[in-house]
C-alpha cells in the first residue's frame, strides 16, 4: 500500500504492439517471482537477457528470452519481469492465458508507470513525461520530453518549493511561539514571498512557448475563396491533402494536419474561404474557420497577388492585426500585393521561406527544452502563485499560514507531494496498456 492506494496485486501487460517478430510481455508485483519460477523452472540472473522456454501445465509455450528485475531496481520499484516472445498473435495469448492462471490480471493503461510514481521510483513530472516521449513528433518535443523524464521540472522547482517551505516553516513557528520569534519572521516574509513570486514568474514566462514544445505550433490559413488556401495548405504538406479548384468556396470545413519543420511540430489548419456565406454548408464552413482562429498561435493571412486588395482582405487584416501572424503575397508569378512575405504555390517560391518563418515564431534560435511544456503544470504554478499573493497582503498570522498551505498544495500537486488518487486517475486514464 502506497500513499493509500493498492499496488499488492501482480500485473501483466504487453508493452509492444502484438503481431511483430517480436512482443515484450511486463510482470509486475509481489507475485513475480514465483510466476517467473512457475514458466521458467528457475531464478533467472537479475538483469541479464536468458534463454528461458516457458512452460505451463505440462506445456511448451514458447521458446523465449527473459529478463528479472528484482526489487527495488526495477522500473516500478517492485519485482518485475520482461519476457521476450515471438510476436505472433495465438502466442502473446497463451503466454497472457498462463500469466491469468498464475494468479496475475491484466494491467490497467499507465498502471506500471503510475506504481513507479507510487514507490519513488519518479516524480509526477517525469510520469507525465513517459507519454510526452510516446506522442513526441518532432525533435523539439521529443527534448523536452526526455529532460522532463530526467527529472528536469522538478529541478526547476527546486527553488519556489525551498522559498515556500521555509516561508511556511517559519510563519508556523511564529504562531507556536509568538513572543520569541514574530518580529523578525514577519520582518522577512515579504522577502521570501517575493523571491518565490519571482522564481515562478520566471518560469511562466519561459513557459510561454512550452506548449509549442508539446502540443506543437497551431497554424490556421485563412483569406478570402479563391486566393490559394488549398493550394498553399497543400504546397506546405508537400501532397494533395486538400481540394483545389476554381469554383470558391471548395473547402467546407477545417482541414488539420500535423507536420514537422526545423525540428518543431507544426498544426496545419486549411479553413474555409472569408466571405458573406451563399449557403448553410458555407455559412457552417466560415463559422469554423473563426472557431479555429480562435484558438490559433498564428494566423496565416492569403492575399491574392495577382489583384487589388478587396474590403474583405482589409477586414481580415483588421480581424487578425495584434496577433502573431505572416501576411502572404500569392501568385507572385503573376504579381504581388504589399505583405510580409511572396510566395506563389503554382511555382513553390517562398514556401521554404515561410516554413522557416511559420517555426520562427516560437523563439529565436533552438526552442529552450527546460521550459514547463504541460499546461496542468502551469495552471498549478498560477495558482501557487495566487496563494503567495494572497498570503502577502494578509496580516493575520493564521491567515497566511492557510495560504501558504494553500500554494504549497498546488505546487504539490506538479511534482506529487501533495496528490489524490482522482488527479492520478486523470493523468493516467491516457496512458496506452504496457507503460
Amino acid at each position: 500500500m502506497q500513499n493509500g492506494f493498492d499496488t499488492t496485486d501482480t500485473i501483466f501487460a504487453p508493452s509492444t504492439a502484438i503481431g511483430g517478430a517480436i512482443a515484450v510481455l511486463r510482470v509486475s508485483g509481489r507475485e513475480t517471482r514465483e510466476l517467473m519460477r512457475a514458466l521458467t523452472g528457475h531464478k533467472l540472473t537479475p538483469r541479464v537477457l536468458t534463454y528461458a522456454p516457458l512452460r505451463y501445465a505440462g506445456e511448451l509455450l514458447d521458446n523465449s528470452m527473459a529478463v528479472w528485475f528484482p526489487a527495488p531496481n526495477s522500473y516500478t520499484g517492485e519485482d518485475m519481469l520482461e519476457l521476450h516472445c515471438h510476436g505472433g498473435i495465438r502466442t502473446v495469448q497463451r503466454v497472457s492465458e498462463a500469466l491469468l492462471a498464475l494468479g496475475a490480471r491484466p494491467a490497467e493503461g499507465g498502471e506500471f508507470t503510475k506504481r513507479a510514481f507510487l514507490n519513488g521510483k519518479m516524480d509526477l513530472t517525469q510520469a507525465e513525461a513517459v507519454m510526452d516521449l510516446i506522442n513526441a513528433q518532432a525533435d523539439s518535443s521529443l527534448r523536452a520530453a526526455l529532460h522532463q523524464l530526467n527529472g528536469g521540472i522538478g529541478k526547476l522547482l527546486q527553488t519556489v518549493e525551498s522559498d515556500l517551505t521555509d516561508a511556511r516553516s517559519a510563519v508556523e513557528a511564529a504562531i507556536d511561539y509568538p513572543e520569541e520569534i514574530e518580529k523578525d519572521v514577519f520582518a522577512a516574509l515579504p522577502g521570501r514571498i517575493a523571491s518565490a513570486v519571482s522564481e515562478i514568474d520566471a518560469l511562466l514566462e519561459r513557459s510561454q512557448n512550452g506548449r509549442f514544445l508539446r502540443e506543437g505550433v497551431r497554424a490556421v490559413i485563412l483569406g478570402r475563396p479563391n486566393v490559394g488556401k488549398s493550394s498553399l495548405f497543400n504546397a506546405l504538406l508537400g501532397e494533395e491533402r486538400a481540394i483545389v479548384t476554381s469554383v470558391a468556396g471548395t473547402t467546407r470545413d477545417v482541414l488539420d494536419e500535423r507536420v514537422a519543420w526545423n525540428g518543431v511540430s507544426v498544426r496545419l489548419m486549411d479553413t474555409a474561404g472569408l466571405r458573406e456565406a451563399a449557403d448553410e454548408a458555407e455559412r457552417i464552413g466560415v463559422d469554423r474557420a473563426r472557431q479555429a482562429l480562435q484558438y490559433a498561435d498564428l494566423a496565416i493571412v492569403v492575399l491574392d497577388g495577382s489583384t487589388p486588395q478587396t474590403e474583405e482582405d482589409a477586414a481580415l487584416l483588421r480581424e487578425t492585426q495584434g496577433m502573431r501572424r505572416i501576411v502572404l503575397s500569392n501568385k507572385s508569378d503573376l504579381g504581388t500585393t504589399d505583405a510580409d512575405l511572396a510566395i506563389s504555390c503554382k511555382t513553390g517560391d517562398g514556401i521554404e521561406a515561410l516554413k522557416s518563418r511559420i517555426t520562427s515564431i516560437v523563439g529565436s534560435g533552438e526552442l529552450d527544452t527546460t521550459c514547463i511544456t504541460n499546461l496542468r503544470h502551469i495552471r498549478a504554478l498560477e495558482r501557487t502563485k495566487e496563494a503567495l499573493l494572497h498570503a502577502a497582503k494578509q496580516t493575520e498570522p493564521d491567515c497566511i499560514a492557510t495560504d501558504l498551505r494553500e500554494a504549497a498544495h498546488h505546487l504539490g500537486t506538479i511534482t506529487g507531494t501533495d496528490v489524490d488518487e482522482k488527479l492520478l486517475d486523470r493523468i493516467f486514464e491516457n496512458f496506452c496498456v504496457g507503460k
